[in-house]
């Protein structure tokens, strides 16, 4: 089955979707102008679907993929992929993972088959899993000497608990140096099934040419038996527990703090207001936050807000790395801010300055394939459709000043998180500011 989805008031925009036996879906769009394709295989599946014997299992998985076929070892991937100046990866999200490969667009069969048989055809060998359990373990130690990444994942499991979705992506040293090749090749075979996956391209590509390379490499796979893809992900139910305070004891220069709350999952009609709330308070350089922490007192280098949803959740969170002896005053301005906004809203000025800037970084962020691929990736996966550049711009312009107001009030009133990285050994040693804005003005 395949349908085109065009956009009525950009004629050189459509995106082409067909459904392969076995539920499989392969999405394209042709952007002509360009001379490289991006294909992307996404596979829906991510660290959120691991049990606690098994996490990290995604992320290991993606590593241990790589290290080669049945037909091809690492260095001929690595090999095939320099010899055209193309660049092979994949990363691991909570929700889905993707291999993927940018190429010239006369690359462009190379490129599906490499992604294909990367993720089709692993041998999973034993002296490759002992490898990569080391880079693994490499990657943990590092992201424990990054003080920002440590937080945000310290943040995650303050927000969720032990709930999957607030796990590390990385697993931990315990589970990673417990994984064993059964489990991993377990988890492939169960997870990564064709109604789980979507083969997106985007770039100088033919949506007929991409679906049969598809046929042709993923030859095998496709079940007539099987005619439709895995459900779009979705939850009504709630994610127990409420936020905490975490502490990582760690001498560096600076503290770093994560402060916020439970948000709007991804499904929400109003994931547009939250996005201009977003930017408005915290998104650039004339943000209430940037403006009143660094440019009017000089307290910290970096501080911004940022939103992520989820199937069922989503977090609004704000940032800010500072001297430790400047923490409760940052926490007092922030609290401020916070305040501020859920009572009284933004100024129409500030609303239309989220709104554009929202406008310019989606425009200006889709100017490449990769970007473009990226998008109908995560749309077919999060929503089964896709949303044209021209209708995701005009939904942002008809973002309110009343809207955000709205959900300013509802959102920043929610009970809070807080995670602080720095010279602190326990939640008591924080500054009073700083334990007075995680307790806010909570609602039970």
């Amino acid at each position: 089955m395949s349908t085109t989805q065009p956009d009525p008031e950009d004629p050189t925009w459509a995106v082409h979707r067909t459904l392969l036996p076995g539920g499989l879906r392969v999405v394209t769009e042709r952007v002509p102008a360009v001379r490289s394709a991006s294909v992307g295989v996404w596979i829906g599946v991510g660290s959120r679907d691991e049990g606690p014997s098994v996490a990290g299992a995604a992320h290991f998985l993606e590593h241990l993929l790589f290290k080669g076929t049945r037909t091809r070892s690492a260095l001929d991937i690595a090999q095939e992929v320099d010899a055209v100046g193309g660049e092979l990866n994949a990363f691991t999200a909570k929700e889905h993972t993707c291999f993927y490969a940018h190429v010239l667009d006369d690359d462009l069969a190379l490129a599906v088959d490499l992604v294909a048989d990367v993720v089709l055809r692993g041998r999973f060998d034993a002296a490759d899993l002992e490898v990569e359990r080391s880079v693994v373990l490499e990657e943990i130690a590092m992201r424990d000497d990054d003080a920002e990444d440590l937080l945000h994942d310290t943040f995650g499991a303050t927000m969720f608990g032990d709930h999957p979705v607030g796990r590390p992506i990385l697993g931990t040293e315990g589970s990673v140096e417990a994984m064993t090749r059964s489990r991993l090749a377990s988890f492939h075979r169960r997870r990564y099934t064709p109604p789980q996956i979507v083969v997106a391209a985007a770039g100088n590509v033919d949506h007929q040419e991409v679906l049969e390379l598809v046929r042709q490499r993923f030859a095998g796979h496709l079940d007539a038996q099987v005619t439709e893809p895995a459900p779009v992900r979705t939850s009504t139910s709630r994610i127990p527990g409420r936020p905490g305070v975490s502490v990582v004891a760690d001498e560096t220069e600076q503290a770093h703090l994560l402060l916020g709350m439970r948000a709007l999952p991804r499904h929400d009609p109003r994931r547009f207001a939250m996005s201009v709330l977003s930017a408005a308070v915290g998104g650039g350089t004339s943000s209430r936050l940037f403006q009143q922490v660094r440019e009017e007192r000089g307290l910290a280098y970096s501080v911004y807000s940022g939103v992520e949803s989820h199937a069922d959740t989503g977090v609004f969170s704000v940032y800010a790395g500072c001297q430790p002896e400047n923490l409760g005053e940052v926490a007092e301005l922030v609290t401020a801010v916070l305040a501020d906004v859920a009572e009284h809203g933004l100024h129409p000025d500030e609303v239309a300055r989220g709104r554009g800037q929202l406008r310019g970084g989606l425009v200006l962020g889709l100017e490449d394939a990769a970007s473009r691929m990226t998008r109908l990736g995560r749309g077919e996966l999060n929503h089964g459709s896709h949303l044209s550049v021209a209708d995701t711009l005009a939904r942002i312009d008809a973002v309110t000043p009343e809207e955000v107001a709205a959900l300013a009030a509802d959102l920043l009133t929610r009970p809070r998180g807080l995670a602080v990285v720095g010279p602190y050994a326990h939640p008591d040693e924080l500054p009073a500011p700083v334990r007075a804005a995680q307790a806010g003005r909570g609602r039970t």
